[in-house]
């Protein structure tokens, strides 16, 4: 791939998603944190402690996109990184949202340091597959976006932002056509916002049959 430039809205996009995520979880006590979220078999403290090592993960990448190397975005793979989740989930409140904030922030710092050239360089998800650093950015925008609303502290997918669903529906859309068997259709979804959060199972309603599930 030629080089390209550094993708400057997804990353403010990504600043302001962390910012209000800091917003809301800053007074969160110990309770809070042990309380069950809307993801199965999950505490807030589970979602948070996922957001921090995903955070994590994007410095990984860009680290090693700026040194011309392709790593893994969890070493060790699914296992590992559900066993960072697990260990990290029963922390105290304070030291979650300090993890949450500071891997934020290296995260920012990180990607306004990259040169041109890291944004052109190959990066390999968890699962495998291979995209340019150029993509991360949106991902993690989508993940701190949804996750906000995972964790069930006041805020829903009806806060999500117009340019947030402008950007993501069409994209979660082609993902889930792609999924369909073959003559499958999508359902007609009068709000956008329902459809989105439908798309990525956040909503379950009696006129919107099930999707195939996330991998």
């Amino acid at each position: 791939m030629s080089q390209v430039s550094a993708p400057l809205e997804d990353i403010e996009a990504v600043v302001a998603a962390h910012r209000r995520l800091g917003e809301r979880i800053h007074d969160l006590s110990d309770e809070g944190v042990r309380r069950a979220s809307l993801l199965p078999a999950w505490t807030v403290g589970h979602v948070l402690t996922h957001l921090a090592r995903n955070a994590d993960s994007h410095v990984r990448r860009a680290e090693a996109a700026v040194a011309g190397v392709v790593v893994d975005q969890y070493p060790g793979g699914y296992e590992a990184r559900a066993a960072e989740i697990e260990a990290g989930a029963s922390r105290p409140a304070n030291v979650i949202v300090d993890d949450v904030r500071q891997s934020a922030t290296a995260l920012e710092r990180k990607r306004r340091e990259a040169p041109e050239e890291a944004w052109s360089a190959i990066s390999r998800d968890v699962g495998g597959r291979e995209r340019p650093l150029l993509e991360l950015p949106a991902r993690r925008w989508q993940e701190a976006e949804i996750h906000l609303v995972d964790l069930d502290i006041g805020v829903t997918h009806r806060d999500w932002s117009d340019d947030f669903v402008a950007v993501w529906l069409p994209r979660t859309r082609d993902q889930i056509r792609q999924r369909l068997p073959a003559g499958v259709a999508l359902p007609h979804v009068d709000d956008p916002r329902d459809e989105l959060a439908w798309l990525y199972g956040r909503l379950r309603r009696d006129d919107l049959p099930p999707l195939p599930a996330w991998g």
